[in-house]
């Protein structure tokens, strides 16, 4: 009986392994490398069941660990997987990138187009490195006859890489950055992002992240200061995957070097990886066709007139052509390179210095060639009344015409700029928001900081289509200007729930009525009197506009509001007044507040129906 059983269980066995051959094992597709986690979720295991297989293979990793493909691979393989390596997609920057060549390509022949080199800008924090590395390229690139005499005529220039182009402009920051895409010029096609090894991801490095980001630009982290002996790269790499930048090695699609712009260490390697960026992109361009450019930066040569840096995008520019660039236009008498050389001809992507425009255009402004001065006062007819038109549509995105946005097909996605007084407040409202996201239109807080609103915000808000939201965070005087003349909707919160209430009602078109905010002065205090047993009176100084007895009154300490209220005296010397102007000093008492401080600064306002 016994034998028959045994039997009987050897037949089922078989018949069981003849299945399991028949039966294709299932397939998983693994990258270059993943984290330990990630491997456990594609196979459908717990981490710690991969981690102990990792362990019988000799690998000792914890559950964020990165891997590389052939480890995930045999440990896939126990697991009865069949295992293909994924191919790398082409990175959504990349297809971005791909899009605006398509753009700006578009009705050129196929066979007219030819590779051009790329347009890189290099980003980062004050004093990590950006102008240092600058100079480090530049020396790596001029003949040995050049080399300390170089003259830096325009804020653009070239170098030469194994045989191969790359342009560098050479802005500001990532403020200057915005400024052009703010007025419609997208001139960059690579960020080079500059991180100190020994200082690391600092604020104005999170808004160079952000500022790229939102332009769709490629980045390429250059850790700068590795011959420092405090330099820690490792920290930095964790630093950048903190803030959506998961570098190569660790699995992302972001590009990591080790760089000394001092002693030149790993600029060769950046220079090499900027090339493999481009290569990717598909970077092209018609050179035989009438030249299409933008301006970098312009001024007034007390010699020579008018001049103008411009970075060639398309076409072939020459001396003797008829140009309109923005509102102005003129003959090109002479064109130059950054050493001051005189240059017959500039194709794509090549920045020149141009003399002859009429006037000084702005930075971001358009350059076409045309065929005559006839056909240059057409254009200029044309764009300036289309300029009228736009500016009376109004530029900006507001929360009261976010619905018609939507149901028109103009928006698929609303972006927010968030601005708040303390670190703590940022992740709970950018939560909130992404839940109101749905298959219709995604909320997208492109990007998040404390402190005032500056102008830097307004910029990346024009540029985005974005809002600009202060959680108890308050405008800059040349931020509120800016977006006053700029059409950009700023809106004001002290409560969480009011701020996604109003964003979620907007989205559904169920906005309560709207009031607008009139902000009518600012006064600095200058002293604090005790009046009575606990209040205390600031004597003020009006800085602009007005204080009246009706209006409300914040109180802003380092940016930041402390205090919201009404005011509860007003008083000239000892005589309570209805009102007090610009330039006169006053005491001003506050409902509720008694912690007033010299040097806080009060901001008068009241509010107006607008809708």
């Amino acid at each position: 009986m016994k034998i028959e059983e045994s039997k009987s269980m050897e037949t089922r066995s078989i018949a069981e392994s003849k299945k399991t051959v028949a039966q294709a094992a299932p397939r998983v597709e693994l990258p270059e490398s993943m984290a330990v986690r990630d491997l456990a979720a594609v196979l459908g295991k717990s981490s710690i069941e991969v981690i102990k297989q990792l362990m019988r293979h000799g690998v000792m990793a914890n559950i964020n660990q990165i891997i590389d493909f052939e480890t995930a691979a045999s440990v896939s393989t126990s697991f009865g997987f069949e295992v293909v390596e994924k191919r790398k997609p082409k990175s959504r920057v990349a297809m971005q990138a791909s899009r605006r060549e398509k753009e700006l390509l578009k009705g050129e022949g196929a066979e007219e187009l030819q590779l051009r080199p790329p347009v890189v800008t290099i980003l980062g924090h004050v004093d990590h490195g950006k102008t240092t590395l600058l100079d480090a390229i530049r020396r790596t690139n001029v003949t040995a006859s050049e080399a300390g005499g170089i003259t830096q005529h325009i804020g653009a220039y070239q170098v030469d890489v194994n045989g191969k182009k790359v342009t560098f402009l050479d802005t500001p920051g990532h403020e200057a950055f915005t400024a052009m895409r703010a007025r419609g010029a997208q001139v960059t096609d690579i960020a080079v992002l500059v991180v100190a090894a020994d200082d690391g991801v600092m604020p104005q490095t999170i808004e160079a992240i952000d500022h790229a980001k939102a332009a769709g630009v490629p980045i390429v982290v250059a850790v700068n200061k590795i011959d420092k002996p405090d330099a820690q790269p490792d920290r930095i790499k964790q630093q950048l995957v903190d803030h959506g930048l998961v570098i190569e090695e660790w699995g992302g699609e972001v590009i990591c070097v080790l760089v000394s712009a001092k002693k030149g260490t790993g600029i060769p390697d950046l220079l090499e990886n900027i090339l493999v960026v481009a290569e990717v992109a598909e970077l092209k361009a018609n050179p035989n066709r009438s030249a299409v450019g933008t301006v970098i930066e312009a001024g007034m040569d007390k010699s020579k007139g008018p001049m103008a840096t411009l970075l060639v995008k398309n076409g072939t520019l020459r001396p003797g052509e008829v140009v309109v660039v923005g509102e102005t236009m003129g003959k090109v008498k002479a064109l130059f390179d950054d050493r001051g050389k005189r240059l017959k001809e500039a194709g794509p992507a090549t920045p020149v210095g141009i003399l002859g425009l009429n006037q000084v255009p702005q930075a971001g402004d358009e350059l076409l060639a045309v065929a005559d001065e006839q056909e240059a006062r057409r254009l200029l007819d044309l764009k300036l009344a289309a300029k009228q038109k736009a500016r009376e549509a109004g530029k900006g995105v507001s929360l009261d015409n976010i619905f018609a946005r939507i149901n028109a097909g103009q928006m698929k996605e609303v972006g927010v700029i968030l601005k708040a007084d303390v670190q703590g407040s940022i992740q709970p409202i950018r939560d909130s928001l992404n839940k109101l996201s749905d298959e219709k239109v995604r909320v997208n807080v492109i990007h998040a900081g404390t402190g005032g609103i500056t102008e830097s915000d307004i910029l990346l808000a024009l540029a985005s289509k974005a809002i600009v939201v202060g959680f108890n965070s308050r405008p800059e005087p040349g931020a509120k200007r800016l977006a006053e003349l700029e059409g950009v909707d700023i809106r004001f919160y002290n409560i969480i729930y009011n701020l996604v209430d109003d964003m979620g009602k907007a989205l559904k078109c169920v906005l309560e009525p709207t009031y607008a905010e009139v902000v009518e002065g600012h006064a600095e205090v200058r002293a604090v009197f005790g009046a009575g047993k606990s209040n205390k009176v600031a004597g003020s100084y009006i800085r602009d506009g007005k204080v009246s007895r009706s209006s409300g009154v914040r109180v802003m300490r380092g940016g930041k509001v402390v205090h919201e209220g009404r005011i509860a005296s007003l008083k000239r010397f000892k005589e309570d007044v209805a009102e007090v102007a610009t330039g006169f000093e006053c005491g001003i008492g506050i409902e509720g507040f008694n912690d007033v401080q010299v040097s806080d600064i009060l901001e008068f306002f009241r509010k107006e129906r607008t809708s």
